[in-house]
This record gives C-alpha cells, sequence and structure tokens, in this order.
C-alpha cells in the first residue's frame, strides 16, 4: 500500500518509517511534488491534522495521513500545545522554544507534561483520527543528542532519561507518535 505522509519534517519521516517498519510505502510531499507550506492555522493538535491531510487530498487527490504534535505542559495550562513548533516564535527554532519552556517552569514545582501527535487519515473518502499520548515530565536541563524538538527536556514516565539520551529502538517503541501510528497501521491492517 502507498500513502502520501503530509509533512516535509526528515526527522518525523524518518522516525515514522521506522515505525512502519517496511508495512506501508511512505510518499512524501516531496514526490507528490507538493513544495508549498501546507497552512496551519487550527487552534487545536487534531485541527492542524485535519487540515493538512484534506489540504492534500483536495488539492492533489491523493490518499493520505498527517499529523501535528503538539508539548502540553500541565502547569503551564497545556502550553506550548498546538503552538509548540513556534513557542519561542516564527523561525521554529528547536533550542529557543526549549529555553522559553524551562525560563517559564523556573519557578514551578508541578513539571508534569504529555506530547500528544494526532493523526488524521483520509482514506477511501472517510476521515479516521488516532491519537497518540507519552506522559512524563520536564527536566531542569537538557540532556541527551538523539531525537528532535522538545525531546532533550522531556523525560518519559518509569524512565531516568529524556527521549533525547533513548536509542531510537525505544523510542519509537513508547513515543506519542509510535502509539499514534501503531493504531494507524492496526487500522489499515484491518482494512487489507
Amino acid at each position: 500500500m502507498k500513502l502520501v505522509f503530509a509533512s516535509n519534517n526528515l526527522n518525523k519521516i524518518k522516525e515514522i518509517q521506522s515505525i512502519l517498519n517496511g508495512s506501508i510505502q511512505l510518499l512524501s510531499l516531496e514526490d507528490i511534488g507538493c513544495h508549498e507550506e501546507i497552512p496551519e492555522t487550527a487552534n487545536t493538535i487534531e485541527g492542524n491534522a485535519i487540515l493538512k491531510a484534506d489540504y492534500i487530498t483536495q488539492k492533489y487527490g491523493y490518499d493520505c495521513f498527517a499529523d501535528d504534535t503538539g508539548l502540553e505542559v500541565a502547569a503551564l495550562n497545556g502550553e506550548p500545545g498546538v503552538y509548540s513548533a513556534r513557542y519561542a516564535g516564527e523561525q521554529k527554532n528547536a533550542d529557543d522554544n526549549m529555553n522559553k519552556l524551562l525560563t517559564a517552569l523556573k519557578d514551578k514545582s508541578d513539571r508534569s507534561a504529555q506530547f500528544k501527535t494526532v493523526i488524521a487519515l483520509n482514506l477511501n473518502g472517510q476521515q479516521h483520527l488516532f491519537t497518540g499520548l507519552a506522559k512524563g515530565g520536564i527536566t531542569m536541563d537538557k540532556a541527551g543528542n538523539h531525537g528532535f524538538g522538545y525531546d532533550p527536556i522531556f523525560q518519559p514516565e518509569t524512565y531516568k532519561e529524556t527521549f533525547a539520551e533513548l536509542s531510537s529502538e525505544i523510542k519509537n517503541k513508547i513515543s506519542h507518535r509510535a502509539k499514534a501510528t501503531q493504531q494507524l497501521i492496526d487500522f489499515l491492517n484491518s482494512t487489507k
């Protein structure tokens, strides 16, 4: 089966391909000739995933899936949430985002947080949503050099390491994206 993954984020594409383990042939936006920036103007994570999937289906006619991910921090009323990628500005710089978050949590005792990924799948004229959560907390300092985004400051439950310190094999089993992707795979397998 071939599916378009509506993303230009090479880190995400690589991570999803690793989780899919060859069960689905992924086409990137580049593969289908989509070079424009797909607007992410919804005010929810679900909304942005739906916007991206619908954009590709309506404009290019492909069955596809899109995801959106946010980091939700309890002490900050769920921020940065839908604005995670541009928390510290439109430059979408991971270090700037992490620094802003660590500063915002400086005087907070509750450092609990969760990553949330929503995948919107457009397949055969129907839309399906899959949600994956990774619960944990925000560390005091950055640690590790694997992963991307907020991985160096997110410590998943039951682990002493951050996502950025864990091997990709472990992260790809326990992450929010892995959980949502597994639901997607299970669904696609059930429709064969």
